[in-house]
C-alpha cells in the first residue's frame, strides 16, 4: 500500500505540472524532482571504483573515510564514502544480503558507525538485475528487503547498477527502488546507474536523485570528451535540486591524465553541475591533486544553490564556452576551454553566456584572482587540453 501511494503522489504531480504548464501555454515542462528531500545540491563524495575496482575492504574504506577528514577533504564538502561493487558475496537462508566476510570481518552495521562518527555518511552499491556488474549477487526481487537492509545498517547513499538486467525494464525498476527506499525508515539518495538508456533524464527526476547519463567514464583524456560530446549528456532542463544529471564519477588524480586536463576535467563537471564522487587514493594525494579536487571557487559554482546545469553556448574550432546561470543577480559562471593541441585566445561575450551588454567584473575561479572590469567581452589565453574558468558579475 505504502509503494502504490508513493507511485500515485509522483505521477499525480507530474500531470500537475504538466496541466498548468499546458494552462500557462509553456512549451517547456520542468522535470519533477523525486520528494525525499535530499541531494538539494550535487553529491559530494568518494567512490571506491575507478582506484580499487572489486578490491574493497572494511580497511580501506576506514582508510579513506580518515583521509576525507585529514586531507580536508570533509571541510571542502566532501561527504559520502561509497563502497562500489564487490562487498557482497552471497544472500543467507533468508535472502538477506551477506558482506564478503573475509573482507568486511565488522560488518557494514559497524563500519557505517565508524564513517559516521568522522561526520560523513557512508554509500552502498547494488544492481537492478540478478547478478552485479561482477557477477555477485543482485536486488532483482529483493528490493524491498535489501531497502530495508540498508536502512537498518546506516546506509546514506546507494548506487544502483544495471548489469544482468535482460528483458527487464529500466523505469520500472528503478521505481521499486524508490518506492522501497522511501519507506525503509532512512533517507537514502538513490543513484540511478542505467549509462543512460532508455533516457533516463525523462523519468530520473521522478524517481532517483541523480542518474547516469553515459558509458563509464576511464582516465583518459578521450574517455572526458566523449561524455562531454555525448548528447545524453546534455538535458539541463532535466537538473535541478534534488535532481542530476551524472555524467560518471572523476578521475581526478589517478595519472593518466595531465594535471592541466584534470583541471580541466573538474571545471565542466562543475559547470555542468554533475555530482563531484572522487575516485582517487585520498591517501597518497598529491599537493596539486589536492588543489584540483578543493579549488572552493570551483566547487561553489558546481554547489550554486540556484540548480542550473551549465551547458555549452559557443564553439568554433575546437575552442568552447561553456556557460551555468548562478542564484547570484547578474552572476554566471563560464569555463573557455581549448581541446586543441596548442594554447589559443577565447573571447567571451557576454551576449554569449546571457549577460547585458555593458561592464561585467571578471573573476578567475583558478587564479583566485579578480582580473578587474571588462566593457562587452573577456579574452583569456587557454593552454592546450585545459581551461579558464571565471565568473563574470555585471554591473548593470
Amino acid at each position: 500500500m505504502h509503494s502504490f501511494n508513493l507511485s500515485f503522489k509522483f505521477r499525480l504531480s507530474g500531470t500537475l505540472v504538466l496541466a498548468v504548464a499546458l494552462l500557462m501555454g509553456s512549451a517547456r515542462v520542468e522535470a519533477v524532482a523525486v520528494d525525499n528531500g535530499l541531494a538539494r545540491t550535487p553529491p559530494m563524495g568518494w567512490n571506491s571504483w575507478n582506484k580499487f575496482a572489486c578490491n574493497v575492504s572494511e580497511k580501506l574504506i576506514k582508510e579513506m573515510a580518515d583521509a576525507m577528514v585529514s586531507t580536508g577533504m570533509k571541510k571542502a564538502g566532501y561527504q559520502y564514502v561509497n563502497i562500489d561493487d564487490c562487498w557482497q558475496v552471497s544472500r543467507d537462508s533468508s535472502g538477506r544480503i551477506v558482506p564478503d566476510p573475509d573482507r568486511f570481518p565488522g560488518g557494514i552495521k559497524s563500519l557505517a558507525d565508524y564513517v559516521h562518527s568522522k561526520g560523513l555518511k557512508l554509500g552502498i552499491y547494488t544492481d537492478a538485475g540478478t547478478m552485479t556488474c561482477e557477477k555477485r549477487p543482485g536486488s532483482l526481487d529483493h528490493e524491498a528487503q535489501d531497502a530495508k537492509t540498508y536502512a537498518e545498517w546506516g546506509i546514506d547513499y546507494v548506487k544502483i547498477d544495471w548489469c544482468h538486467t535482460e528483458g527487464l525494464d529500466p523505469q520500472k525498476q528503478y521505481e521499486k527502488f524508490r518506492d522501497a527506499l522511501a519507506v525503509s525508515g532512512r533517507p537514502i539518495v538513490f543513484s540511478i546507474c542505467n549509462w543512460g538508456r532508455n533516457q533516463p533524464w525523462k523519468w530520473g527526476p521522478a524517481t532517483g536523485n541523480l542518474w547516469r547519463t553515459t558509458g563509464d567514464i576511464q582516465d583518459k583524456w578521450a574517455s572526458v570528451l566523449k561524455i562531454l560530446d555525448n548528447p545524453s549528456q546534455q538535458h539541463p532542463e532535466s537538473a535541478g535540486p534534488g535532481a542530476w544529471n551524472d555524467p560518471d564519477m572523476l578521475e581526478v588524480g589517478n595519472g593518466k591524465m595531465s594535471d592541466v586536463e584534470y583541471r580541466a576535467h573538474f571545471s565542466l563537471w562543475a559547470i555542468m553541475a554533475a555530482p563531484l564522487i572522487a575516485g582517487n587514493d585520498l591517501r597518497t594525494m598529491s599537493q596539486e591533486t589536492k588543489d584540483i579536487l578543493m579549488n572552493s571557487e570551483v566547487i561553489a559554482v558546481d554547489q550554486d544553490a540556484g540548480g542550473k546545469q551549465g551547458t555549452k553556448v559557443h564553439a568554433e574550432g575546437g575552442l568552447e564556452i561553456w556557460a551555468k546561470s548562478l542564484k547570484q543577480k547578474n552572476a554566471v559562471a563560464v569555463v573557455l576551454f581549448n581541446r586543441n593541441e596548442a594554447a589559443a585566445n577565447i573571447t567571451c561575450k557576454w551576449s554569449d553566456v546571457g549577460l547585458a551588454p555593458g561592464k561585467a567584473k571578471v573573476r578567475d575561479l583558478w587564479a583566485h584572482t579578480d582580473r578587474g572590469i571588462f566593457e562587452g567581452n573577456y579574452k583569456s589565453n587557454v593552454p592546450s587540453h585545459g581551461v579558464v574558468m571565471i565568473k563574470v558579475v555585471s554591473t548593470k
